[in-house]
């Protein structure tokens, strides 16, 4: 069967490709190997913010004498967690089956392989193959946990991420190698609900792609949670011949020590999915194990695509949606079957967000970074324990920093640690996309009392206008 265009891939990136390209009048068919809705929905974004919502609401019970209430016998029924996290990533995946089909888009369950520009195989999971012919393609394969040489997964006592969303039985002490979104994420839900945690670190701080500020926040309320924290250290090997796991772990200087643990979870970063799909066979450019796309996500092939994970730029997933809405769009304005050029993505300007508590949001340059620009800089801070919203909630932990060019008032970056920031970096997202300035944003009245009006007070802070520090 022939197609306007086929998606490999059903994640954040390829559904969304997919309807798109269905919306401006394509024929489309989308392939997946395993769920419908790729590894954020089934084993990534979706079942992990399920967790930390359960791990949320076991800390509320744990500290309801705070807030004027008794809660007696609270304690986390691990099997219960597990089971609500996969029920609502299943909801989700049944969610974009609806999509399919109410855009009617082609599904074809089975593992792809290009042959050609305009040729796909398709393996079936009972061994059955078809050829589908397309005039364009996008490659949606997404990525895998990263498996580190030195610590080889065996999904029982050292896992990965899919693994640590699915165990059968709550450890009573993990060791989580990396402190990047996926470690810190696993390690506020497994402490909070009694394992005892530990993070291993190799920068010299946690979340390293942060704000150092941020990165010092966060450790500081991690410890104070009870989590346990080796920065400047690697795990060199992990020994699991015996019950449970011997981590032997290098610092800086040199020494070595060991930490015994249930399990170790590598959190160590993503790997994209790139072998195996044919690349070789139409000469598709890879580089760093990364597909090389254009600034409308084609590759140096023409007519075939690439977004998401599989590419370079940050391994999120609302990156990758746009990615997939972008060659969409394009392949449509080429087949003039839309006027519309998409506009290449500012990957400067892609926010970030990690779901422990207190989350992290971000957006732009640290101000390490803006410094190493040659910007002047106007830097403000405004911390949660001022804020009169954040004091009603019990949750003071944190603050909003905001980083200004000093000469035009323009935001260059905005660093936000606490209680629902995640859903407030879309301001500033939004106000650097739309070149708004430090002026702008003091003068647009913010309600009160919310968090959202830290972003205010914080330039006010920057401008030396604050009223409430």
């Amino acid at each position: 069967m022939a197609y306007d265009l086929i998606v490999i891939g059903s994640g954040p990136g390829g559904y969304p490709a997919a309807i798109r390209a269905s919306q401006l009048g394509l024929k489309v068919a989308i392939i997946e190997k395993e769920l419908l809705g790729g590894i954020c929905l089934n084993w990534g974004c979706i079942p992990t913010k399920a967790l930390l919502k359960s791990a949320q609401v076991n800390n509320y019970f744990q500290h309801a004498d705070a807030y004027g209430l008794k809660a007696e016998k609270i304690e986390a029924d691990f099997a219960a967690i597990i089971k609500r996290s996969r029920g609502v990533a299943d909801k989700m995946s049944k969610g974009v089956q609806f999509l399919m089909k109410k855009y009617k888009i082609d599904v074809i369950m089975g593992t792809a392989t290009l042959k050609s520009k305009s040729q796909i195989e398709v393996v079936a999971a009972d061994g059955s193959k078809q050829t589908l012919d397309a005039s364009n393609i996008i490659i949606a394969t997404g990525g895998r946990s990263r498996v580190l040489p030195n610590i080889p997964q065996d999904g029982k006592k050292i896992i990965g991420y899919r693994e640590a969303l699915v165990l059968s039985e709550q450890p009573k002490s993990m060791v989580i190698v990396g402190s990047g979104a996926i470690g810190t994420e696993f390690a506020y839900f497994y402490n909070s609900i009694g394992t005892k945690v530990t993070i291993v670190e190799f920068a010299d701080r946690v979340v390293p792609v942060e704000d150092a500020d941020v990165s010092k926040e966060l450790e500081k309320q991690f410890k104070k949670q009870g989590i346990e924290i080796y920065t400047s250290a690697s795990v060199e090997s992990v020994d699991s011949s015996g019950a449970g796991t011997v981590s032997t772990v290098k610092k800086q200087d040199g020494s070595t020590f060991t930490i015994e643990a249930d399990i170790v979870l590598s959190a160590a970063g993503v790997v994209a999915n790139v072998e195996n799909i044919g690349l070789e066979t139409l000469g598709v450019k890879v580089e760093k194990g990364k597909i090389i796309v254009d600034k409308y996500q084609q590759t140096n092939v023409p007519g075939v695509y690439a977004i998401g994970d599989c590419t370079p730029h940050q391994a999120l997933a609302h990156k990758a949606s746009k990615e997939g809405i972008n060659a969409a769009e394009h392949i449509a304005f080429v087949a003039k079957k839309s006027a519309h050029q998409p506009e290449g993505i500012d990957y400067g300007n892609v926010p970030g967000c990690t779901y422990c508590q207190p989350e992290i949001s971000s957006v732009g340059l640290t101000e390490a970074q803006a410094k190493e620009a040659g910007y002047e800089l106007k830097v403000g801070k405004f911390p949660f324990i001022a804020s009169g919203k954040a004091a009603a909630a019990g949750a003071t932990e944190g603050f909003v920093k905001v980083i200004y060019d000093a000469k035009y008032g323009e935001l260059l970056g905005a660093h936000m640690i606490g209680m629902n920031v995640t859903d407030m970096i879309a301001e500033a997202v939004v106000a650097r996309k739309l070149e708004t300035t430090a002026h702008e944003i003091l003068n647009a009245i913010h309600p009160h009392p919310t968090m959202s009006e830290g972003f205010k007070e914080a330039t006010a802070v920057a401008y030396g206008e604050q009223t409430d520090l």
